[in-house]
């Protein structure tokens, strides 16, 4: 009987055991690895933008003019006029030659000028008497064409006179040593007392030109053979002439403040390089760059209309090349052979093995692996390379992309 009356709740516990039994087990099977949601990833997708093709190539810089100041006239240095080291301009006197013995030969070739031209004026009165005598046969013809003979070699000798006046004022003003161009002029090569000028024309000093500067770049023919293929080809475009921007780095690795341009390439191949000569002309109004610094120069040489770049933290490289993880349509991760041969700031330039609208991981390798599904979510670039963020580039927008080698980008 009491048995009968407590068989409805036994049967009740049982349920309810049975109930949370399920509960838990449904619990544990939501707390399993196989249930996870899957990790994420920060991408970005790539769009085609144009962007100008850099190349960094190592020059030095030289003098848009260089002048050699030396003594054109033999004598002894009286006086060094300009301070060393110091700006000057075209005309200004830097040296002072004794000029005592080429005054003297100035005065002595305008006495001679002036006999010859007395002995001109005589002359044309002989000829001017003898010519009516002449005609009315008071003298010989003979007379009369000695005084025309002799009126001849007064006016030669009237022009060598003049001519040697002129050799001796121009000798007399060599005496004084004048810049002939502007710009800075170096040290003295001579002093006061120096005999110069005897024999050859002897070196005084050196003025150079630095505003604006001159930098001579090397590019090896392999390099530029493969930029002109690719103009060729229509892969790239060239840079219009005047268009051609270069950035100067000095050899502390900073960036100089001015903006320069490629004047021209060589024609011709150094045949002990191997390599072509380009000029870049820099302003240097702080005449800050010297002749002869080694330096480093960025110069616009192509334009890329339809480029793809990715940030260089997304390609991973090996002995095999370079690859980047992407996911694809179904949400899963995709191994993706690339060839990026070139940099723009902080991305790397892709010239093969994606397209537009692709999603390339940028972060979060290590939480994923080929073919597992991932969550995307945009990448933020850092704040110092919020202008390089390229998760969603625009079209319009034109960027600079230097030629680099893979392989010591990857070291």
């Amino acid at each position: 009987m009491n048995s009968l009356v407590h068989a409805p709740r036994i049967a009740a516990a049982v349920l309810m055991l049975s109930v949370i039994s399920g509960c838990g087990e449904k619990n544990a099977a939501a707390q399993a690895p196989g249930g996870m949601p899957p990790p994420e990833v920060s991408v970005v997708t790539v769009q085609p933008e144009r962007i100008v093709i850099t190349t960094e190539l190592p020059g030095r810089l030289e003098a848009t003019r260089v002048a050699q100041v030396r003594a054109r006239v033999p004598g002894i240095v009286l006086k060094r006029v300009y301070r060393e080291g110091s700006d000057v301009k075209a005309g200004d006197v830097l040296f002072r030659i004794d000029p005592a013995p080429y005054q003297a030969s100035y005065n002595n070739a305008q006495a001679v000028l002036a006999r010859a031209e007395a002995n001109l004026a005589q002359a044309n009165l002989k000829v001017q008497r003898y010519k009516p005598l002449v005609e009315t046969h008071a003298i010989s013809k003979q007379e009369y064409d000695d005084a025309v003979t002799a009126q001849k070699q007064a006016t030669a000798d009237v022009a060598s006179a003049k001519a040697a006046v002129e050799t001796a004022r121009l000798n007399l003003g060599y005496a004084t040593v004048n810049a002939p161009i502007s710009g800075r002029a170096g040290r003295a090569q001579v002093t006061e007392g120096a005999l110069v000028g005897q024999g050859e024309a002897t070196p005084l000093a050196t003025v150079q030109q630095l505003d604006p500067i001159y930098v001579t770049l090397t590019q090896s023919s392999g390099e530029f053979l493969e930029l002109q293929r690719a103009m060729a080809s229509g892969k790239l475009k060239s840079v219009a002439r005047g268009e051609a921007k270069a950035t100067l780095v000095t050899e502390d690795g900073r960036t100089y403040s001015h903006t320069g341009k490629l004047l021209f390439s060589d024609l011709s191949v150094d045949e002990s390089t191997g390599a072509v000569t380009l000029r870049a002309q820099f302003p240097n109004p702080d005449r800050f760059l010297l002749p002869g610094m080694y330096v480093r120069a960025r110069l616009e040489q192509a334009v890329s209309e339809n480029a793809i770049t990715v940030p260089q933290q997304a390609v991973q490289r090996d002995a095999n090349g370079a690859a980047v993880m992407v996911v694809g349509a179904d949400g899963k991760v995709e191994v993706r052979p690339i060839k990026a041969n070139s940099t723009q700031g902080n991305s790397w330039v892709v010239s093969e093995g994606l397209k537009a609208g692709d999603q390339v991981i940028v972060e979060g390798f290590q939480k994923v692996r080929p073919g597992a599904p991932v969550k995307a979510v945009p990448w933020k670039a850092p704040a110092g390379n919020a202008g390089q963020q390229a998760s969603q580039p625009s079209p319009d927008k034109t960027k600079v992309a230097s030629s680099a080698d893979p392989k010591s980008k990857a070291k």
